[in-house]
């Protein structure tokens, strides 16, 4: 039986760890990286450490103070709060990101995804956690060299069509569907109202403008959402890096999994480090987007119609960097696991409500397709996208009578190490 890895014996190991052999990658245009593209998107990124999210300012006039950092924070804090920013009022941010549910939740809702501020309406996709953004990176498409296909990384929302934190907020309070403000103009009557106007004025100027009072909001939230608040980095997994904690033989055996390429694989995608005492460097994603043929969620009301698929990444608003390439098609960005143990559904459709399902669905979906399509294997994408569907990387590199990647004793230890990234302070 697997044993639980010291402290101490851990320490030991790592004094002798060096540095690895660092990889030199090319970075081509947009309209360059459009010829390589190929009919799956990987996701071997570079450290998400390596560039900061984007969070614009306003523009400078005469009258604006100095911001006070902490005071912006604190701002912000209230507004993700403020219920009366919705129409009606009564749904905050903290609704459908809510802290107990790890900043994620589906305000009420049984379907999967999040009920808006009006019943009856639902947000198009799974509700993402909001934790750890300080973190995510810009949209872009990367392409290493002698690597047979381009890859995108980054951005806000499951199809990276957001890079400014600050405009993440506008979209979900302009939403009819989610907190749905007719216009700017209804939405900064409100500021103007709420009983931090006076204080959001002082912090970063005049709200005369609608726009740019909508825009002075989204400061305030990326400012409370990028601050330590949101990365506490607290979880027994961060305890167990920094040698301050012991993984029990379970908890053990399942990040061994987690990270065997041969059995569960997650770590391709979901990126850690546990070899140093980091906890910046295990954001357990490495924000780049892979097609994983997650089953059609019936539940949901727009599944009614046949011809309705959510595409994703090649769906993206943004013509830029050409990621309506239908390779793209299917790919939705990988999620952060931090706290994924206290989510109430999974995927960007929310098609699952229990995490061991999830794990289980990856280990099995090549071998025992029938158990979760009630139709075509990738039923939640059109016949002509299903060949961008992952059928490379273990665990899915197994066909239908194979045993599964991952026996039923495995997954139960993969979920319980899944259990170790809860953060132990939530706000």
């Amino acid at each position: 039986m697997s044993q639980p890895i010291s402290a101490a014996t851990r320490g030991a190991m790592n004094a002798r760890v060096g540095l690895g052999a660092v990889t030199v990658v090319a970075v081509v245009s947009a309209l360059t990286l459009t010829h390589f593209v190929h009919s799956r998107v990987r996701s071997v990124a570079p450290t998400p450490l390596d560039s900061a999210p984007q969070i614009a300012t306003l523009k400078a006039t005469t009258e604006r103070p100095v911001v006070h950092e902490a005071a912006l924070r604190a701002l912000g804090k209230r507004i993700f709060f403020d219920q009366n920013l919705s129409e009606p009022a009564g749904t905050s941010c903290a609704s459908c990101h809510d802290p107990a549910h790890g900043f994620a939740g589906n305000n009420g809702s049984k379907f999967g995804v999040a009920q808006g501020s009006r019943a009856g309406h639902f947000a198009a996709r799974n509700t993402p956690s909001v934790m750890y953004l300080k973190y995510a990176r810009r949209f872009h498409l990367h392409w290493e060299e002698d690597a047979p296909v381009v890859d995108a990384y980054g951005g806000f929302f499951w199809d990276g069509r957001v890079d400014d934190l600050a405009d993440v907020p506008k979209q979900p309070l302009l939403n009819p569907d989610e907190m749905n403000n007719a216009n700017v103009s209804e939405l900064a009557h409100k500021i103007a109202k709420s009983e931090y106007a006076e204080e959001l004025t002082r912090e970063l100027g005049s709200l005369a403008d609608p726009d740019q009072a909508v825009r002075a909001v989204g400061e305030a939230l990326a400012a409370y959402l990028t601050s330590p608040e949101l990365a506490p980095f607290s979880s027994k997994y961060d305890r167990y890096i920094r040698h301050e904690a012991d993984l029990s033989a379970q908890e053990a055996r399942g990040l061994r999994l987690f990270k065997d390429s041969a059995k569960g694989g997650c770590s391709e995608c979901h990126k850690l480090n546990d070899t140093i005492p980091s906890p910046e460097r295990s954001l357990f994603t490495d924000y780049g987007f892979d097609a994983v043929g997650v089953p059609r969620n019936r539940k949901l009301p727009v599944s009614a119609d046949p011809a309705h698929f959510d595409l994703g990444l090649c769906a993206r608003p943004n013509p830029r960097f050409h990621s309506e390439a239908p390779e793209f098609c299917g790919a939705f960005r990988t999620p952060s696991l931090r706290n994924v143990a206290l989510r109430e559904s999974f995927m960007h459709n929310g098609a699952f409500s229990s995490l061991r399902d999830v794990v289980a669905f990856y280990a099995s979906r090549s071998v025992t397709p029938n158990r979760w399509y009630h139709g075509p294997q990738f039923d939640d994408l059109p016949k002509q996208y299903r060949q961008n569907v992952n059928i490379d990387k273990a665990p899915y590199n197994r066909h239908i009578g194979d045993k599964p990647a991952l026996n039923e004793h495995e997954i139960d230890d993969v979920v319980v190490f899944l259990g170790t990234l809860t953060d132990a302070s939530l706000p």
